[in-house]
C-alpha cells in the first residue's frame, strides 16, 4: 500500500509584543486594496504616553510639580506612572497577555535622526490600515479627570500638549492632535485654547469624559465661547473607571467595560442638552468619541419622552433633544456587533441605530488602534445597508468637513505596504 502523505500546514509565527505592527495588521492591509480610491481618516488612535513618560515629565512648567514627578519616578516600578492616578494592576484589556498588542508595542524600531519612536509606530499603523490621516489621543491619561489633585491634572495635561505639539506632530503631517483640556480647572483650559487654537496640527479640543464635573457650569462658558470662535470642534473622549461607586458592584472587567464607557457620555450629553448649550453655542461642533453607537438612540428616546412631559425644566430648548443630538458627531468605534448575521444580512438593529442619528453624515471612522478592540476600515466598508457615498463619508469625508482637512491622498498603496513584508503577506 502506498503511504498517505500527511497534510501540509504552514506554521504561523506567534504574535508577541515584539511583532511588527505591519504584520499584526497584514489582513487589514489586504482589505485596504479594495478601497484604494477612498479617502480615510482615523479620528481615534492612541499613544501609550507612559512609554515616553520622562519626556513628558520634563515638559511640566511648574518647577515643584516637575521635581515631584522625577522624584516619584525614582521609586522602583513607578518610573512610567509617576504623578498619575491610574491603577495598572486591574487593567485587563489585554486578556491577561492573550492580546499582545494591547500589552505593549515593543517591536524593533531603528533609530533615525529626527524620527521619534512613536512616530515610526504611528506610520506603520497608518500605512497598514490605509489611512491618510490619524488623530492621536493619550491612553493612561484617559482617567486623569478623576485625579484628586486638580493642579496635577493641569500640569500633566499642559505637559502632554507641549510634548505632542513640539515633539510628535511636526515629524509627520499625517498625524493630527486634539489638545487635552484639564477640565477640572476651567481657567487652565482657557489658557490651552489660547495657546494652541492657531496651531495647524491641532485640529480640535478634547475632554476625557471620565470625571464628575457638570459640563453646564457657568465656569465653562468662556471656554465654550472661545472654542466656538476658533471654529475647531470640541470632543468628549470616553473611558472607564472601576472605582466609580456604581461600578464597584461589578465583579468582572467585561461588565465594567461594557457600561463605563457609555455611562459618562450619557451624563455629559444629558447635561449639555437639557441645559441648552446647543442653543447658547450653536456653531460649536461637538464630537463624542469611543462610546459606541447603541447609547445614542436610547438617550434620544429617553430625553424626548421626558422633555415632552416637562418642557418647563429645559426652557432654553427650542426643539426635541434628539434633534440636537442628530446635529452632533460621533465616532464608530467600538461599533456594537450584537445581531450581526452576515450570511443573512441580519443587521436591522445596527441599521436602525445608524439611521437614528443620520450616520452617513454624522459618523466618523475611528480605529482605536492599538487597543484590544480596535476596528479596521472594513468594519464600515462591509456594512451592506450603507450607500457607497455614505461609506466614503464615514471613512473620511465627514472628518474632512468637521476638521477642515484637505481631501488628498497621503498614504502609500496597500500593495506596496504588503510587498515590504513578504514573509507575512
Amino acid at each position: 500500500m502506498l503511504e498517505r502523505t500527511p497534510p501540509q500546514f504552514r506554521e504561523l509565527q506567534e504574535i508577541t509584543m515584539q511583532t511588527d505592527t505591519r504584520d499584526i495588521l497584514a489582513h487589514a492591509t489586504r482589505q485596504a486594496e479594495s478601497y484604494e480610491d477612498y479617502y480615510l481618516v482615523d479620528i481615534d488612535a492612541h499613544v501609550t504616553e507612559t512609554a515616553f513618560w520622562p519626556e513628558i515629565l520634563a515638559m511640566i512648567d511648574n518647577d515643584v510639580i516637575r521635581q515631584m514627578g522625577f522624584a516619584n519616578a525614582e521609586r522602583p516600578g513607578t518610573g512610567n506612572v509617576s504623578l498619575l492616578n491610574n491603577q495598572p494592576g486591574i487593567l485587563h484589556q489585554h486578556a491577561w497577555g492573550r492580546i499582545p498588542h494591547q500589552q505593549a508595542l515593543m517591536e524593533k524600531v531603528e533609530k533615525k535622526a529626527g524620527t521619534h519612536h512613536f512616530v515610526e509606530l504611528a506610520r506603520r499603523s497608518m500605512d497598514a490600515l490605509g489611512l491618510d490621516y490619524q488623530v492621536v489621543f493619550p491612553t493612561p491619561m484617559l482617567t486623569l479627570g478623576m485625579h484628586p489633585q486638580d493642579d496635577i491634572e493641569a500640569a500633566i495635561g499642559q505637559a502632554y500638549n507641549k510634548w505632542l505639539v513640539e515633539t510628535i506632530l511636526p515629524q509627520d503631517n499625517r498625524l493630527k492632535g486634539m489638545i487635552y483640556l484639564p477640565f477640572n480647572t476651567p481657567e487652565a483650559c482657557v489658557e490651552e485654547v489660547q495657546k494652541y487654537a492657531g496651531v495647524d496640527s491641532i485640529i480640535g479640543y478634547s475632554v476625557v469624559s471620565t470625571r464628575n464635573k457638570p459640563v453646564h457650569h457657568n465656569s465653562y462658558m468662556k471656554l465654550y465661547a472661545m472654542m466656538e470662535e476658533s471654529g475647531k470642534p470640541f470632543s468628549f473622549h470616553s473611558g472607564f473607571n472601576w472605582n466609580d461607586p456604581s461600578f464597584l458592584q461589578l465583579n468582572r472587567f467585561i461588565s465594567m467595560h461594557a457600561l463605563s464607557f457609555v455611562h459618562y457620555s450619557l451624563i455629559h450629553m444629558t447635561n449639555w442638552i437639557i441645559n441648552g448649550l446647543p442653543e447658547r453655542f450653536p456653531k460649536l461642533k461637538v464630537l463624542w468619541i469611543e462610546s459606541g453607537l447603541a447609547w445614542i438612540p436610547y438617550l434620544m428616546q429617553r430625553l424626548d419622552h421626558e422633555y415632552q412631559m416637562r418642557t418647563c425644566e429645559a426652557p432654553l430648548l427650542k426643539r426635541l433633544p434628539s434633534d440636537y443630538m442628530r446635529e452632533m458627531f460621533y465616532t464608530s468605534q467600538p461599533m456594537e456587533k450584537t445581531n450581526l448575521d452576515r450570511k443573512k444580512h441580519n443587521l436591522k438593529l445596527l441599521q436602525a441605530t445608524m439611521e437614528s442619528f443620520n450616520a452617513e453624515t454624522q459618523l466618523l471612522y475611528a480605529s482605536d488602534w492599538p487597543h484590544w478592540d480596535f476596528d479596521a476600515p472594513s468594519s464600515i466598508t462591509t456594512l451592506p445597508f450603507l450607500s457607497e457615498q455614505g461609506k466614503r463619508n464615514i471613512l473620511g469625508l465627514n472628518a474632512a468637513r468637521v476638521f477642515n482637512l484637505p481631501v488628498e491622498r497621503k498614504r502609500p498603496k496597500a500593495a506596496d505596504v504588503l510587498a515590504a513584508r513578504p514573509g507575512v503577506s
